[in-house]
């Protein structure tokens, strides 16, 4: 008996015809020999990819002995006269395909440009009003500012996961589910199942700080279905166009935090300042290690290029306890934020004063670097020209020739780089400024902290570099330079910390803002 399997494709599945479950079911049917026909309306409701069409109907259902018919277009595979002009009926059918993937993308492109929303998912914290607009949800804000809080405080996303589910918060699929009635993914056996990648993807959504980004994501034709992420640049932000759950310091506290993402020990413990301390010889980051002597376990950070795994030298330890950096830069941040509160206006003054200087010294010896590559860079053309002329002549052979040339096209590739690299620093100059204010209303929010919690620390802190010890006075003698978020190095006095280091000696270390 002969199974007629009629097949009509619904309209929202023009593009991917042959991926979908009901086209694999057909398939399975009629590898098992239950259809021996396949009817379509006409061939652009079987597909619109030329290739693959063609591949179906003229291979793999012949091979098959599958009669293929296809009712408007005339096309019936048992009458082979029908079958001529069927492939350039295919291209016709992908061809209008692609003009309507190009009118549409057009269409999204200005929608996305005008400023409004593209996305089809509200994010986790907001609501969408009657106009598609973002509305802040009471019910799920204050989770994501908490998620934003425990991260600066030095927690992980995998950490903060755990402690969302000990406190039995309902994950963004539970919440949807219980406001719609959408059981997508939705596991009732686990409702507060948070993972490390949402809270990742909740820590990286610029829509809390009240901005609308568009062209997200992309993909390469009408014909993929992959989903391809847009980097930064070729996205498009438009700025407080919502209310914001998340305040711009917060923000960058914790993109600060994500960017100095760390390891704790094989212990488990992770250092206080893990991610923040780096090298001032090798520009490495210092790790942190744990020792034993007599019964107590020390805690301290060392340079990550000191020894490799092979147990080669590459750098000098740059060894500090833990203890004491805590206090050095605790006692360093108690100045400074006492310091700008009591003279704000000697503090912005000082501050942005002491950034133009460098500024103006780094352009003017920017300048003077871009200068001498590109009249380094046109003598050497110079050179090759003459080179070309003396192999011309004679006087120089064609492998010394080869051999020059490769040499001076080397130099002047490097010269070309580095000058793009000087241009684009130049460019950068314009647009640098000491966002005072925003240091000062951290200063303002935080009283002298008493300890030196995570949370302020990431709050205050861009990084600490360490230098090398220096024992030849007798006394081991370290600088430890402080930079902080939003003002780099602050000039204040410098100030001593001293620790004993072994019976009989002491150990003095010195921190300065400059």
């Amino acid at each position: 008996k002969t199974l007629i399997f009629l097949y009509f494709q619904k309209l929202r599945y023009l593009t991917s015809a042959f991926n979908r479950p009901g086209f694999k079911e057909m398939l399975a049917d009629i590898e098992t020999g239950h259809v021996t026909s396949v009817i379509v309306k006409d061939m652009s409701r079987f597909g619109r990819n030329y290739l693959e069409v063609g591949l179906y109907t003229e291979i793999r259902f012949q091979e098959l002995d599958v009669r293929f018919i296809a009712i408007n277009d005339g096309v019936d595979s048992e009458n082979q006269s029908s079958d001529d002009f069927t492939p350039f009926r295919n291209i016709m059918n992908e061809w209008y395909a692609k003009d309507i993937s190009k009118k549409i993308r057009a269409v999204v492109r200005a929608k996305g440009m005008s400023g409004k929303r593209l996305g089809s998912q509200t994010p986790y914290g907001y609501l969408k009003g009657k106009n598609g607009e973002l509305i802040v949800d009471e019910e799920t804000a204050p989770v994501v500012r908490l998620i934003y809080e425990l991260c600066s405080a030095g927690n992980g996303p995998g950490k903060i996961a755990r402690m969302l589910r000990e406190r039995k918060i309902n994950t963004p699929r539970t919440m949807d589910f219980l406001r719609t009635g959408r059981s997508d993914r939705y596991d009732p056996n686990d409702p507060f199942g948070w993972t490390s990648a949402t809270i990742a993807g909740i820590l990286g959504k610029r829509e809390y700080l009240g901005h609308t980004v568009n062209f997200k994501t992309t993909r390469k034709s009408f014909k993929s279905k992959r989903v391809i992420h847009n980097p930064e640049e070729k996205q498009v932000i438009f700025e407080d166009t919502h209310e914001a759950i998340i305040d711009a310091e917060l923000w960058d506290v914790v993109q600060k935090i994500r960017e100095q993402r760390h390891r704790p020990v094989r212990t488990g413990e992770t250092g206080l300042f893990s991610g923040l301390v780096f090298c001032a010889d090798c520009g490495s980051r210092l790790n942190l290690h744990r020792s034993t002597a007599k019964g107590k376990t020390r805690f301290s950070y060392i340079c990550n290029k000191y020894r490799n795994s092979r147990g080669v030298y590459l750098c000098t330890p740059h060894y500090i306890r833990d203890n004491v950096l805590e206090d050095l830069v605790l006692d360093n941040l108690r100045r400074v934020i006492a310091y700008a509160r009591d003279y704000e206006n000697e503090f912005v003054q000082e501050i942005v004063g002491k950034t133009l200087s460098e500024q103006t010294k780094q352009l003017t010896a920017t300048k003077r670097q871009l200068a001498q590559q590109t009249q380094r860079i046109s003598k050497i053309d110079a050179i090759i020209q003459q080179l070309y002329e003396d192999n011309l002549s004679g006087k120089l052979t064609d492998e010394r020739f080869s051999k020059m040339c490769l040499t001076y096209e080397q130099e002047q590739k490097e010269l070309v780089a580095s000058t793009d690299e000087l241009e684009k620093e130049m460019e950068l100059y314009g647009a640098k400024e000491v966002n005072v204010k925003s240091f000062l209303k951290m200063v303002r929010s935080y009283i002298e902290p008493e300890q030196l919690t995570p949370e302020v620390l990431r709050m205050f802190v861009e990084k600490i570099v360490l230098h090398e010890g220096d024992s030849s006075s007798g006394q081991r003698i370290q600088q430890v330079d402080i930079y902080y978020n939003f003002v780099g190095q602050i000039n204040m006095s410098m100030e001593t910390v001293k620790t004993r280091k072994k019976p009989g000696t002491m150990s003095t270390i010195h921190s300065r803002g400059a």
